[in-house]
This record gives structure tokens, sequence and C-alpha cells, in this order.
């Protein structure tokens, strides 16, 4: 397969992970389960069943096994983030708006070029420190509804928690590029289930939440990590990332049309600001790569 090709297909995959993911919110508004670690748990088991499926469907018994030894502690370390995040999610949509949340993590990119400056000293150009200002700035708008009582702070503090655990796994991975993500996101699936069991008020379920649950584990968070962990290696890291601003984008407009959930005024302009910030930047960015990439081995072999 050439490399165009390899590429067209590469965004669709993480189009289509960006796309499942998007559903997330409207697909937990129709629970009508009370106790979010209760969420949590079958969300939670239902995906790491459709992930330890995937890993056998896609690498064999075998290889599976071998994935899941390889990984080591960068590994441990992605799956306890990826655990963090998703419970995050689910018990943050208890306090705050689905828009919110979302908003927050189109944040990632930004939070983790910061964590990388401040942790192994990579350098960061004036352009991401200009827009790592400017989301901080869209952010601090966001969350300024809390003050006001509109928004709870517990649902603004578990927001900003996803958004750093999914830049804390971003760094982790691109320090050990060789670790593989579906056994460490699997292991995170369980780890989140191991958690969620003591603190679930009850086990029992009514049958629809018990269909709405297997949707919201194994296909809005089991295949869409599938499809992204798939899709992401055939692609620049900066093209997906752009890529995947279309889940908080997509996100809130599913809320919006199937319950009717507005997001407020200032979550609407702080979004915006963090949205033009990401863009500018991430478009940017892609065009000073594109020139590397489109030169010839040779005249790369040249340059100091």
């Amino acid at each position: 397969m050439g490399g165009s090709q390899q590429e067209r297909r590469g965004v669709l995959l993480v189009f289509a992970s960006a796309l499942t993911w998007s559903f997330g919110g409207p697909i937990a508004r129709f629970l009508s389960i009370s106790d979010s670690w209760t969420v949590v748990f079958w969300r939670s088991l239902f995906a790491a069943c459709f992930l330890f499926g995937f890993m056998l469907w896609s690498q064999g018994r075998q290889g599976a096994r071998q994935q899941l030894l390889a990984m080591g502690w960068p590994g441990i370390g992605v799956g306890l983030c990826f655990a963090t995040a998703s419970t995050s999610f689910v018990v943050a949509m208890s306090y705050t708006t689905i828009a919110n949340i979302l908003l927050m993590q189109a944040g990632v990119p930004l939070i983790a070029a910061l964590m990388s400056y401040l942790l192994f000293r990579e350098r960061v150009a004036l352009g991401t420190w200009l827009a790592i200002a400017a989301v901080i700035a869209g952010v601090a708008v966001m969350v300024s509804e809390s003050i006001q009582g509109r928004v709870s702070p517990v649902g603004d503090g578990l927001s900003l928690l996803i958004a750093l655990a999914f830049a804390s796994a971003t760094v982790i991975t691109r320090r050990h590029a060789n670790v593989g993500m579906t056994p460490a996101v699997c292991l995170g699936t369980v780890v989140a289930t191991c958690v969620a069991a003591p603190l679930a008020g009850s086990f029992a379920i009514s049958l629809s939440d018990a269909g709405l649950l297997f949707v919201f584990g194994a296909f809005n968070l089991g295949l869409g990590m599938a499809f992204f962990v798939t899709g992401v290696r055939l692609l620049p890291s900066t093209l997906a990332a752009l890529i995947g601003i279309a889940e908080p984008v997509l996100g809130p407009l599913w809320v919006w049309l199937v319950h009717n959930e507005v997001p407020g005024e200032r979550t609407l302009l702080g979004g915006a600001m963090v949205f033009l910030a990401l863009l500018a930047h991430l478009s940017w960015q892609f065009r000073q790569q594109r020139p590397s990439q489109q030169m010839p081995p040779a005249e790369q072999g040249r340059l100091p």
C-alpha cells in the first residue's frame, strides 16, 4: 500500500475514532442509572471484553500475550491514565454539561506540549507557547461560570483531570514509542472495572440499560480506541491531533440535538477560544512538517 493510501486510511480511521467517541454523551444521557460507579463498572467491563477480543482477533493468542508482557511500566502508566480519564468522564457527567467536559479535552495536545517541556525540557516553539496561553484563557472563561454556580466546580475539576490524564498518556507514549497502546488501554479498562466494583451501589440493571451500557462500553469506548490505535500509526502526530478535535466539536452538537442540553454562553465563548487556538497552532505545525515530509530523502540527509 502506497504512502498516500496509508495516510488516507489513517485519516479515515482516526476520524472514525473521534466520531465514535463523540456519541458518548448522548448515550450516557439515555441511561436511567443514577449511580455513576455502576455505569463505570459495566462500561469498563464491556470495553475490556471488546478490547481483549480485538487483541485476540488482530494479534492471535500468542501475539496478544507478547504485547501484554512487552508493554512494561510505560504501558501500565498509559493504562492508569486511560482508567482515570474514562472513570472521570462518567462521574463528571453528574456534575457538569457534556459540552464543558469535551471542550476542556480539546486542550490535550497543548497540555501535553507543556508537560513535555516541564518534565523533559523538550523545546517548545514560541507559537506553541502562544497557543497554550490562549487555551488557558479559554478554559478560564469556561470555568468562570462555576463561580456563579451555573456549573459545578467538581465537574470542572474532573473535566480538567480528564484532559491531564489524556495529556499524560500522550507524553508517556511519545517517550516510549515502542509500547503498543491496545494492551495498555485494555489494562486501563480492567483497572477501572476493579476500582468501580466496590464503589458501585448495585450491579442490578434493567435490560434497556444493559443494552445501552454494552454500546457505551464495547462500541463507544472499545471500538473507538481500536480505530484510533490502528489509524494513528499511519499519520503524522500533528494531523492525527487535528482530526481528533472532531470529538469535542461533534460531542456537544449531538447532546444539543438529542437532549437539548444547551451550553452556557461562557462555555461557548471559552470553547471558541480553545478551538481557534488549537486549529491555528495545529494547522501551522502541519504546514511546517509538510515540506520536510515531501523533500526527497537525499535532500533530507543534507540538512544540518
